[in-house]
């Protein structure tokens, strides 16, 4: 079943997404209005049943880095957040669905991608459990929720109690009165080990090495200066001020910050294997618990482009251009909003608009040469 034919085909509805929406919305808007040259067609296909990317599963405590004004994607700027602290991933998925519909994106949902091939008429072909799309080019932005990563731990299948990613965390309640260890030592692990504290019977915080917490006045407007400051040094072969971990691995937001100053978040070492109803470590100490919880991060989700045969570096796809989010070796595919490795903070609301707008102008160029 052929789905449709379009000059540039977005995978990915988050924000990401929505941002190379935008740009390309723009390009058809100036278009009809006679101003600039003529404009791709595009489409945008999201797995999700709903609008609002991975904000919409992530747990009901959890709050942005950065005020509301310093959260938005390009053209449209987040509204005020009226409650305490910063705005709540609520507000996130509820200004992504009104971005979606300001600009009318043509985002079809909910579509799974399960492969992208060399079309034999040239560009691409993706196939999907709503048919197949042609283009001449791909904007893969499918960020990485769905690929959650869980080292391997000699006796994790003999363990009893439950285990579960920080995708499958959604609220405190149901870990009442249980006995909890969280793995990871990252933000998603602070901000969960502190959000257990007020009802869990204990939380015990595990990780790799000892937790280093940013300056408590640095927020999300830091860590994107910050990460651009150091990725643009680099490019230009200049000594670099050090990146965002340079300086740390975790923001102190209000809970996080009190949680640790009271004391409460004191980490140990990580353990090295379970036992059936715990877990040990390597100089024999045992812990009871009922539950582990992971946080330790994702991998990009990127299995349906293995019809390609990219090259990597280390990890990650090869990437060219300024920003670096064109293939290195596959002629009009394109990455976006992974992380410093295709622009600088654009796993990030702040972050994504700048390597957005490089994305579509040089996909435009490849999928109307001479237009």
């Amino acid at each position: 079943m052929t789905a449709g034919a379009v000059d540039v085909l977005v995978i990915g509805g988050g924000q990401a997404g929505l941002a190379a929406g935008f740009y390309l919305h723009r390009l058809a808007r100036d278009a009809a209005r006679g101003r600039g040259g003529p404009a791709p067609s595009y489409a945008i296909l999201d797995a999700n049943d709903q609008p609002g990317g991975a904000w919409q599963y992530y747990w009901d405590t959890l709050e942005l880095f950065s005020p509301a004004a310093y959260s938005s994607l390009p053209g449209y700027r987040m509204p005020p957040w009226t409650g305490s602290g910063n705005p709540s991933a609520e507000h996130v998925v509820a200004y992504l669905r009104a971005y979606e519909d300001r600009y009318g994106l043509p985002v079809h949902r909910p579509v799974t991608v399960h492969a992208v091939e060399d079309h034999p008429e040239g560009g691409y072909r993706t196939r999907t459990d709503r048919g197949t799309w042609a283009s001449t080019v791909v904007i893969n932005a499918t960020g990485s929720w769905r690929r959650p990563f869980v080292p391997r731990v000699p006796g994790a299948e003999r363990f009893t109690g439950s285990q579960l990613h920080t995708t499958g965390y959604r609220s405190r309640k149901p870990f009442t009165g249980r006995r909890v260890v969280v793995v990871g030592g990252g933000n998603s692990g602070a901000q969960i080990a502190a959000d257990l504290l007020p009802v869990a019977a204990s939380v015990t915080w595990v990780t790799r090495r000892p937790p280093r917490y940013l300056p408590d006045e640095v927020d999300g407007r830091a860590l994107f200066a910050l990460a651009t400051d150091h990725v643009q040094a680099l490019r230009r072969g200049e000594p670099s001020p050090g990146g965002v971990g340079s300086l740390g691995d975790i923001v102190a937001v209000p809970p996080v910050r009190a949680a640790r100053d009271a004391g409460h978040l004191q980490a140990q070492p990580m353990f090295t294997r379970f036992t059936p109803t715990g877990v040990q470590w390597d100089d024999g100490r045992t812990l009871e618990v009922d539950a582990v919880l992971w946080c330790t991060g994702f991998r990009p989700d990127l299995a349906h482009l293995r019809p390609l045969g990219l090259a990597m570096d280390t990890t990650t796809p090869a990437t060219a251009g300024d920003p670096p989010t064109r293939s290195r070796d596959r002629d009009g595919l394109f990455f976006l909003g992974y992380g410093d490795w295709c622009g600088p903070a654009s796993a990030t609301l702040i972050g994504v608009g700048a390597p957005a707008r490089a994305t579509v102008t040089a996909a435009t160029r490849h999928a109307l040469p001479g237009g």
